[in-house]
């Protein structure tokens, strides 16, 4: 399955669900080449209330312009406390290793943007850039249960009642950096022992959720940056693909597909997954069939008939 719910309070940094990641997509905006949306989705409890997202948390979409794996741009968002049933957020674009690693380091591009809790998106513009955030209805199909027992599909999409909390943000493409090609992974970072550290991190669909087989290659994973994967799980994804009953050199090569774990994207092509990721991408059948070889028939699932069709495209809350 997706990301939705690996992860969640295996440690003292993950144990919000508001600071928890459900996905990640990266695409192309229909309609004119020039722009990039990037949505980050959150809290897989996400309740229809004002307290869905953690004001003490910073949420951080990370692109990599030079294929090292390593931060080079870095959009930050952050809520304020809320009050009277109001809540706004603020958009921080810091650019350079030096200033992406630096959480105090960038520019503020928007300031004050409202937060949604109601059906009507408010989207705040400034400088070329579009930010939404608010309770959503999750995009994500899958079938769950029917995963979890052999593959005997159910037919039922387990999220298609499912609410989200989704973090929304329109950018021209010159903002992603000199290349068109480059590597976009999000994370949350939270509060713990007076400063902020990683509590969650997502990058391809699904990754953490079937390939690390025990919470403690899960805690290690969500406190490390991609730049880091290959040292410890390089060996550990292989073996996941040679259990499923592929050839030990072919599981190597397809290990080595998915680490570090990034979504690539070049925002020439709208193409979709595995070129970032569309909302209506169906990532889970994808890889079931690049992990069963193709053994294991479709689920059925369509992708849901709610997005909208312009910004911030994810539906109404349910």
């Amino acid at each position: 399955m997706a990301h939705h719910i690996s992860g969640l309070g295996i440690s003292p940094t993950s144990m919000d669900p508001r600071s928890h990641i459900t996905d990640l997509y990266v695409f192309q905006k229909p309609g004119d080449a020039s722009r990039t949306i990037l949505v980050l989705n959150i809290n897989p409890t996400s309740p229809i209330t004002d307290d869905a997202v953690d004001h003490e948390s910073v949420y951080e979409f990370g692109v990599d312009t030079d294929a090292d794996a390593v931060i080079d741009i870095a959009f930050r968002i952050r809520f304020s406390p809320v009050r009277e049933h109001a809540q706004t957020a603020s958009l921080q674009l810091a650019t350079g290793r030096e200033a992406a690693a630096d959480l105090d380091a960038g520019d503020t591009i928007l300031l004050d943007a409202p937060v949604t809790f109601g059906s009507e998106p408010r989207i705040t513009a400034a400088g070329g850039f579009r930010l939404f955030a608010g309770l959503r209805s999750d995009p994500f199909f899958a079938d769950p249960v029917g995963a979890n027992n052999k593959f005997q599909w159910t037919g039922e999409d387990f999220f298609a009642d499912k609410n989200v909390f989704g973090i929304v943000l329109e950018v021209p493409n010159s903002a992603l950096g000199p290349n068109p090609q480059v590597g976009v992974w999000a994370r949350v970072l939270v509060p713990h022992d007076g400063r902020m550290v990683q509590g969650d991190r997502a990058g391809r669909p699904g990754i953490d959720a079937n390939f690390n087989q025990d919470d403690d290659d899960k805690r290690v994973w969500n406190q490390q940056t991609p730049s880091h994967d290959r040292e410890r799980f390089l060996d550990k994804f292989a073996h996941v693909f040679e259990d499923a009953g592929h050839p030990e050199d072919r599981a190597k090569v397809l290990a080595e597909g998915l680490l570090p774990d990034l979504l690539t994207y070049d925002c020439a092509s709208s193409e979709g997954f595995p070129n970032g990721r569309n909302l209506t991408d169906d990532v889970i059948n994808m890889g079931i069939a690049q992990l069963s070889n193709g053994a294991v028939p479709h689920d059925g699932l369509r992708p849901h008939a709610d997005l909208r069709t312009g910004f911030p495209f994810l539906g109404n809350p349910h």
